[in-house]
């Protein structure tokens, strides 16, 4: 069942080369696009000073620079399939003062963390370029890591409730949009079925991008 959502465009191969190829101008989606969601992201995970967070799909690191802010005193880890995106995000944060994170080159179905290793989870615009089969496994792989009453925190490109937030959904089925071929997707109804709860969901709009910031906590 894919809840009416289109097919993704890329294969896994395809998605790593692509990232490589956008690494140096993914800022721009970052901060035109993004970063309103972004910011709804970081205050939904109300991040305390001292917690474990993980991010998955980290990108140029926007969002992991600001979790290392955040939580000083903390263990904050990041993961990303891409290298060009990975050595981004290592000069970003070259000049934060934090001594306890961590970077990892590896894909998001198998990750390298014992069950129960982490408070938070955020991951920002990836379920919405995969195919609709692989959320639910990637989903459960994140609960896995998940401590007892952790939160999940996703941002996803959604589907436009209004007619300049639909425009991105009519470019996406001519033709791939530049930065990565991300089409509208709902995350709340998978969350519900691999057993997340108090979910809640915020439609988020800039510049007619349509996202959702999606946050939900393991039992």
């Amino acid at each position: 069942m894919n809840h009416g959502i289109l097919d993704a465009r890329y294969t896994h191969g395809e998605l790593v080369r692509k990232y490589n190829r956008i690494a140096s101008v993914y800022d721009l989606f970052g901060i035109l696009m993004a970063s309103k969601a972004s910011q709804r992201a970081l205050e939904m995970a109300a991040i305390r000073n001292g917690e474990k967070v993980l991010e998955v799909a980290l990108g140029t690191g926007l969002n992991f620079a600001e979790i290392l802010k955040r939580n000083p005193r903390g263990s904050v880890q990041g993961i990303d399939v891409s290298t060009k995106m990975l050595e981004r995000t290592k000069k970003r944060i070259a000049k934060i003062e934090h001594g306890n994170y961590a970077l990892h080159l590896c894909d998001c179905h198998h990750l390298p963390f014992e069950d129960g290793a982490f408070d938070i989870l955020m991951n920002q615009y990836m379920l919405d370029i995969l195919p609709v089969e692989d959320f639910n496994p990637i989903l459960v792989e994140f609960k896995r890591v998940l401590k007892d009453g952790g939160r999940i925190i996703l941002v996803n490109t959604t589907n436009g409730e209004s007619w300049i937030n639909q425009i991105y959904e009519q470019i996406y089925k001519l033709k791939p949009p530049i930065i990565a071929g991300s089409r509208g997707v709902r995350a709340q109804p998978f969350l519900k079925e691999v057993g997340f709860t108090k979910i809640r969901r915020e439609f988020i709009s800039q510049f007619g991008f349509p996202s959702e910031v999606v946050r939900g906590v393991k039992k």
